[in-house]
């Protein structure tokens, strides 16, 4: 028992009402406590108890409101059907796949254009038959396919090369006109003779003066390259093709040499042509 004197005016009997609705419900909860000092830790601790329990069943309730509220809103799954029909419809694009015909005979007819135009004589003079295709090569054409570094297939003209090869590393000497030596107008006079059966002078001079003059952009298998290398024109040599040219010359007898090295280029005199009204060799 406590030891404190109860009386009715000085002690009292708190009570307090707390109304917590729940679920629709009333909850009345009695709190007693006396205000005596032996009491007062005892009271407030009621006091502290009573308030955690009222918001504990605060909480349970709203949770339980948000449960039901979310399990009442939820929308049951969709069946098949019903998203087979809300899905679009799949469109499909109808491609004409057909090749025209005419097209292939245009294309068929521009090509057959394109291999007449390559097969027409351009030249001052008609080249000997062709061998294109590597399978058929010579071992002639890969030779001087190297020399001349390039394709295989662009050393057409095997008349030329065959004779070209037969003299390849004659030796030079001034005024020779035989395979024991030779020098280099006299080598393009018998090249001219073989070849073509083209009568030309003698001498570079002289050839300088017989061809017709033409641009480097015009040049081709054939033509003359004219240098000036002891004063006027001097020395001769025949073209063949990607920059390089046949020629005996002083250093290394009858060679293959580029137009554009350092040394060439600047003796350069200019290109000739031969006439295609050139006495013709006589047999």
């Amino acid at each position: 028992m406590p030891t404190c004197n109860l009386t009715l005016k000085h002690n009292f009997l708190a009570i307090k009402q707390l109304y917590v609705f729940h679920n629709h419900k009333k909850m009345y909860i009695f709190v007693g406590s006396r205000p005596c000092k032996e009491n007062n830790v005892k009271f407030k601790l009621m006091k502290q108890t009573s308030y955690a329990i009222v918001i504990l069943l605060l909480l349970s309730s709203c949770t339980a409101f948000k449960q039901v509220g979310s399990s009442g809103n939820r929308n049951p799954d969709p069946s098949p059907v019903a998203s087979t029909a809300s899905s679009p419809e799949l469109k499909f694009l109808d491609i004409d796949m057909k090749m025209e015909k005419t097209t292939v005979k245009n294309s068929k007819q521009a090509l057959d254009i394109k291999k007449n135009e390559a097969s027409k004589d351009n030249g001052a003079f008609r080249y000997a038959s062709n061998t294109p295709s590597v399978e058929l090569a010579k071992p002639l054409q890969f030779k001087y396919a190297l020399l001349l570094n390039t394709e295989v297939e662009e050393v057409k003209n095997l008349k030329i090369y065959e004779y070209v090869d037969d003299w390849y590393g004659t030796r030079y000497c001034m005024g020779g006109t035989t395979k024991s030596c030779i020098d280099c107008s006299a080598f393009v006079q018998a090249f001219f003779a073989a070849i073509y059966s083209v009568a030309v002078p003698r001498t570079a001079r002289e050839q300088y003066k017989a061809s017709r003059k033409i641009s480097q952009t015009e040049i081709k298998e054939g033509d003359l390259l004219f240098f000036n290398t002891r004063g006027g024109i001097s020395h001769v040599g025949i073209y063949l093709q990607n920059n390089k040219f046949v020629h005996a010359s002083t250093s290394g007898g009858v060679m293959i040499s580029d137009m554009f090295e350092s040394y060439w280029v600047k003796k350069l005199v200019g290109v000739g042509r031969i006439n295609t009204n050139a006495v013709a060799v006589s047999h």
